[in-house]
């Protein structure tokens, strides 16, 4: 068994991360729940925070995704395509897809400096949302640095690279 380097690494943490966080936004969701359910009361700003934590979800999600290339696939021209055709279909997709998450990750890093700078604060508890907003823009230049690693590998060391076509493969 080989020994993972550091990007391996680095994907693994990233991938642990974005875990972490769907188990954090399901126990806000769960335990809010049953203290309505049951308490009749709330998390003071469960739903301010909720909606950050759901963000925070979904671009550690994009970041986790992203590199494995676990993402829902029309693999129709692909299927069909040479070997070759393949390869150069997976670069050009992953390059559109680089270009896009940079683009998100900018206009991200903005709306945090606005929150910011705008003091936006929580309803009941009266706590600043930009570090959420921090946290999940973080995610999101993670999708970057993992989507410019999979480029990478795709480019110059595609055996690197888990087979996510694998069982299409056997059945040509």
């Amino acid at each position: 068994m080989k020994q993972p380097n550091v990007a391996d690494r680095i994907i693994g943490v990233i991938e642990w991360l974005a875990a972490i966080s769907v188990g954090i936004v399901a126990a806000n969701i769960f335990i809010s729940v049953l203290l309505r359910k049951f308490f009749n009361t709330s998390i003071p700003d469960s739903y301010d925070i909720g909606r950050q934590l759901l963000g925070i979800l979904i671009f550690w999600g994009i970041a986790a995704t992203s590199y494995r290339g676990g993402h829902i696939t029309v693999d129709l021209v692909w299927t069909n395509a040479s070997a070759r055709g393949k390869r150069l279909i997976d670069v050009f997709a992953t390059l559109v897809l680089l270009f896009v998450v940079i683009v998100q990750t900018i206009m991200l890093f903005d709306k945090v400096r606005l929150t910011y700078n705008d003091n936006v604060l929580t309803y009941d508890l009266n706590l600043p949302t930009w570090p959420l907003a921090a946290v999940a823009w973080a995610g999101d230049v993670c999708a970057v640095v993992l989507i410019a690693i999979r480029t990478w590998r795709l480019v110059f060391h595609p055996e690197l690279l888990e087979d996510e076509h694998a069982d299409q493969r056997t059945q040509e």
